[in-house]
């Protein structure tokens, strides 16, 4: 029978059993081809060149980002299946064949798997593509035309990518199977991941796992300046490397000091389960490490899906506090605009504020700027009465700053100063809101309010310009008032006059209702990877269960009594990447709760109870099939 024949009959033969695979390797194909197609497509261009080069750089990166997973997880996937096939491929070498050509034979039964999960992957990616962009469109609230059919060029690029990956791990399988001995292909499914660990061994990894762990958390909620890039990439690499140490010595010796414990260890059906999880746990810590990383990347990426949502939905309403606003140095501007408003519309409310504008020499505070702004108290608590804005501090003291700024999408500089020196005084500031006093104008000036009495004693040393804002209530009109205001600043550019509108059907932002999309299917595409993995670590350490399921039940065992233990022992690996992944949480969403400052602790929450719902389907998955591949039913 040659090698081919042969493949492809223990490809048929053993289809069920590779199924997870190849549905876990063609949902990466799925995922990959969609955002292609969002690359290629020509639906956005409707939103205008910018909205379309964010979007396009935001698919790249996440391309980029989906690349490394698929590198990841295929290189896992044809890894277990190596070793899983190793020990019975192994047995053709007493039927006299080399190692080349069984080398040849799982290359070739590798292969069918791929093209397999290749092929299911195109076709689902392609019937599902409209499903994507719909699913998107509406995650993003935006209106655009559906395309139902790929561009051949993401087609082309995915079956690109994933077989170039995919041939790679191939062929290291096939190396890696011509230089084995037939101990090694025997022995394979019993080396797996396992490594002989002493008491003090496990105890100096628990404590540097800790050690590493707590720096990475430390930096991560660093505060900095410039530094801020190399902190977080310092704290991904510690908290990696943390989490790997943790199941490799902490939690072991945790289960194993349990398990020493007599009170603890005969309650209930612990006798039954806890020294296997013990085994369990070092045997497959990579791998539960792996699935905590995973899990801490999908909870993260949720969670700025969802403070994303948030922060744009507040940066419209930011955006459009005002509908027009005008800049001048005249301080007689606001009847002839109010004239010219009113004349088409009503004006909801309006508001005027005096702004001092003063060289950056004059100033030393924790930003570089050639201008900052400052602003009475006494006009801005004036401005919140107009408004019926909340003014939320009291008037500062005469070494006192409050600063105003405006909403972060995201800020790289995360360390504030408390400190400002104005014409050689210091002042302590002593608060920061984003209350958009000045609305649009608050974009690009934030601005320090101050004393009255220190306000005044700074305005010769500046120039004071005056704002004036107004909220139409007809917004059909707006054209026209745009136009009619526009004529009053030609009239009045010699005094260096300014007008701002916010079109009430602008989309200028709408790149980021993807941005917060795209953190959704990325936290998608990890958690399905997570789950995955644990599913077919777990599907695999069923076979090896059999032989002892069936000496308990010789002993007596009862059947119920089995699958409690069962449950108990899936529980505790669920468990305890879930735990370790809720507790660092709460230090990468707090990272990113800085970079927007904000408080994400409710976004945190509800990111990780979603993630906890997921993983109870999983869970529920991975002990049916662990009860049937182990036969305890």
């Amino acid at each position: 029978m040659g090698m081919m024949r042969l493949a492809v009959l223990n490809f048929k033969n053993s289809f069920k059993n590779y199924l997870s695979l190849i549905i876990s390797l063609a949902f990466t194909c799925v995922v990959f081809l969609n955002f292609q197609n969002i690359l290629y497509s020509s639906a956005f261009d409707v939103l205008g060149t910018r909205n379309r080069e964010y979007i396009n750089m935001l698919v790249w990166m996440t391309s980029f980002v989906l690349g490394c997973f698929m590198v990841f997880f295929i290189w896992y996937s044809t890894n277990v299946f190596l070793v899983r096939r190793k020990r019975e491929i192994g047995i053709y070498i007493f039927m006299g064949l080399s190692n080349q050509k069984i080398g040849q034979m799982y290359w070739i039964e590798t292969v069918l798997i791929g093209l397999s999960a290749l092929g299911i992957g195109l076709v689902a990616g392609m019937a599902a593509s409209g499903l994507f962009q719909m699913i998107l469109f509406v995650v993003s609230d935006l209106k655009l035309e559906i395309r139902f059919c790929s561009d051949i060029r993401s087609i082309l690029v995915t079956v690109a990518v994933y077989l170039v990956i995919y041939m790679i791990f191939a062929w290291k399988g096939y190396g890696n199977i011509v230089r084995s001995s037939v101990l090694e292909m025997i022995l394979a499914a019993k080396q797996n991941e396992y490594v002989r660990q002493n008491r003090f061994l496990l105890i100096g990894k628990a404590i540097l796992g800790v050690v590493i762990l707590g720096c990475g958390y430390g930096l991560a909620l660093k505060e900095g300046r410039t530094n801020v890039m190399g902190n977080a990439f310092g704290a991904v690499v510690l908290v990696t490397v943390g989490v790997y140490l943790l199941f490799g010595g902490l939690i072991p010796f945790l289960f194993w000091t349990l398990a020493s414990n007599k009170l603890f260890l005969y309650r209930g059906t612990r006798t039954l389960w806890i020294n296997n999880v013990i085994f369990r746990m070092k045997k497959n810590y990579r791998t539960y490490a792996v699935v905590c990383v995973l899990m801490l990347c999908s909870v993260t990426a949720l969670a700025m899906g969802f403070a994303m949502k948030e922060r744009y939905d507040n940066m419209i309403r930011f955006e459009n506090t005002y509908t027009f606003q005008l800049i001048s140095s005249r301080s007689d501007l606001d009847k002839p605009a109010r004239d010219l408003i009113e004349g088409e519309s009503p004006i909801v409310f309006s508001s005027t504020l005096p702004v001092l504008s003063l060289d950056g020499s004059f100033v030393k505070a924790g930003g570089n700027y050639s201008k900052y702004e400052f602003v009475s108290y006494s006009y801005l608590r004036q401005l919140a009465r107009d408004t019926g804005m909340e003014l939320l501090f009291e008037e500062p003291k005469e070494d006192e700053v409050f600063l105003v700024s405006h909403l972060h999408l995201l800020s790289l500089i995360t360390q504030q100063t408390n400190e400002i020196i104005v014409n050689g005084k210091l002042y302590r500031q002593t608060g920061e809101a984003s209350v958009p006093y000045l609305g649009y104008l608050q974009e690009s000036m934030n601005f320090y309010v101050m004393n009255d009495h220190e306000y005044e004693k700074l305005v010769p040393l500046g120039e004071e310009l005056y704002t004036y804002n107004y909220r139409i209530q007809d917004l059909e009109r707006f054209a026209r008032i745009r136009d009619n205001l526009d004529v009053l600043v030609e009239e009045t550019k010699e005094n260096h006059t300014g007008r701002v509108a916010i079109d009430p059907q602008s989309n200028e932002i709408d790149w980021i209702k993807m941005l917060y999309s795209i953190c959704i299917f990325m936290f998608l595409v990890f958690i399905f990877a997570s789950g995955s993995i644990m599913f077919m670590k777990l599907y695999n350490d069923a076979f090896e269960e059999r032989e002892r399921c069936k000496v308990l039940r010789k002993m007596g065992i009862p059947q119920e009594l089995l699958r409690r233990s069962v449950a108990a022992e899936l529980l505790t690996a669920y468990g305890t990447a879930f735990v370790v992944m809720a507790v660092s949480s709460l230090f990468s969403v707090g990272a990113l709760g800085k970079m927007m400052y904000t408080n994400l602790l409710s976004v945190n929450v509800v990111s990780v109870l979603v993630v906890l719902g997921i993983l109870a389907v999983w869970y529920g998955l991975s002990l049916w099939t662990y009860e049937r591949n182990g036969e305890i039913e």
